[in-house]
């Protein structure tokens, strides 16, 4: 999706003098030097968590700090602004300013609300809309957050479904899709899970202005327990989606398909190996549109899929311990581990040893 992309040249320029001053000489070189930057989030090994911009020759070009753990990242190329969410069941949301033009401003959940740590700006900016979890009602719902006005919560609307968690704009503009996974959860019991044997998980296109329910996809009723989560979008607009898998661990299912509005949901076959290695938790997907492919990857199984959106059929596997986070980089992907390790198209990898990178890779120039 374009939108999830802005160019090298925009980026320095809006960037301005006082974040161009505030970066150390390797570092400036670095952003100067970039042909893509990335953000993710991290735990420190002393404890302490953050969110980080890196250049594409994986250095830390920006860090900020956050109270808890943290999940994803979504930017808004209009405004230069990011904002990375909470991981599950957190209350909190940190947009922060990697052109340091403004302090970070935290967005809380309000009463009988958590975060599922996904998000998404409308094309304009102006809006923001975060999964949520209604959770003494059980249900999905999208929080709206007017980001020309602090970032005050304004509306939501239902996710119909439970346990949303990535979202995704559709390349027309107006079209959410959202990943309901379809397990229940309260913040009083952690993140324990409490409905598996009756889960409903579904993929589904809301009208983001309206609200409206515009299409649902469910999986068969003997995958009840495939639990959808983290999803991308191809050039031809087609979205690709990952799961987990809930039921007993000797179960091969199927952990990855795709979908389009007006047309029926698929599930992507896969040689066993390349299957099997996934250990039945998809952890991250992410598409190439330049590339025609999409890549999966399981910290579970520590290996990741490169798969070609054409034929659907596995273009390479790699095993790479914990890895989790991905995102286009040229005709390849960048690979952030849960060992610290970040890791180049070509397979080079810079260990950063005081770092646990989280799931989520985000490439927003």
């Amino acid at each position: 999706m374009t939108m999830r992309l802005i160019d090298r040249r925009v980026f320095l320029k809006a960037a301005g003098a006082s974040f161009m001053a505030s970066l150390s000489p390797q570092s400036l070189h670095a952003v100067e030097a970039a042909d893509a930057v990335f953000a993710t989030a991290y735990q420190r090994r002393d404890g302490a968590y953050g969110v980080a911009v890196l250049s594409e020759d994986r250095k830390i070009v920006f860090s900020a700090d956050l109270p808890e753990r943290g999940h994803d990242v979504t930017f808004d190329p209009v405004s230069q602004r990011a904002v990375v969410f909470a991981r599950r069941p957190g209350t909190f949301a940190v947009v922060f300013d990697h052109t340091e033009r403004k302090q970070p401003l935290t967005i809380p959940s309000i009463d009988g609300r958590h975060f599922f740590g996904h998000g998404v700006f409308s094309p304009d900016g102006k809006l923001l809309y975060a999964t949520e979890n209604d959770f003494e009602n059980a249900a999905g719902m999208i929080g709206v957050y007017d980001a020309s006005d602090g970032f005050r919560r304004v509306g939501e609307f239902p996710t119909h479904g439970m346990d949303p968690h990535e979202l995704l704009l559709m390349p027309d503009g107006r079209t959410l899709v959202i990943a309901n996974g379809g397990i229940e959860t309260h913040p009083d019991f952690g993140r324990a899970k409490l409905n598996l044997t009756t889960m409903k998980p579904s993929l589904v296109f809301i009208d983001r202005i309206s609200g409206d329910l515009i299409e649902e996809h469910l999986l068969p009723p003997a995958l009840h327990q495939l639990s959808i989560r983290h999803m991308d979008i191809d050039a031809g607009g087609a979205v690709w989606f990952g799961c987990q898998y809930e039921g007993p661990a000797s179960d091969r299912p199927l952990l990855v398909g795709k979908a389009k509005p007006g047309s029926d949901l698929t599930l992507i076959d896969m040689p066993q190996d390349v299957l099997g290695g996934l250990r039945n938790y998809v952890g991250s997907v992410a598409a190439n549109p330049g590339a025609g492919t999409v890549a999966v990857s399981s910290p579970q199984g520590n290996s990741m899929a490169i798969i070609d959106v054409a034929t659907s059929e596995i273009r390479s596997s790699l095993s790479l311990k914990e890895v989790c986070g991905l995102a286009p980089d040229q005709s390849a992907f960048m690979a952030t581990t849960g060992t610290g390790e970040i890791v180049d198209p070509k397979g080079e990898a810079v260990d950063m040893q005081d770092y646990v990178w989280d799931n989520h890779l985000l490439r927003i120039m």
